[in-house]
């Protein structure tokens, strides 16, 4: 559970940092992936690596939680 509160403090602390940047709309790169319709791509790989990141998270921390609880019976 202890993973799980840092991960979300972190993953506060870079959003409200994210917030604070000027966006530039002359950007090459975004315009072209605009302009062919691939920007559905980008976001989707990235929310994929970042639900699999949680998952990773949850699934290490009842590991952790189960190793925790044999050690001390």
């Amino acid at each position: 559970m202890k993973t799980i509160k840092t991960f979300i403090l972190l993953s506060t602390l870079f959003c409200s940092g994210l917030s604070a940047q000027v966006i530039n709309t002359d950007v090459e790169m975004a315009d072209r992936l605009r302009a062919d319709g691939k920007w559905g791509v980008v976001v989707a790989v990235i929310a994929l690596l970042l639900f699999s990141l949680c998952i990773w998270l949850i699934r290490l921390d009842r590991k952790l939680t189960k190793l925790e609880n044999k050690r001390n019976d």
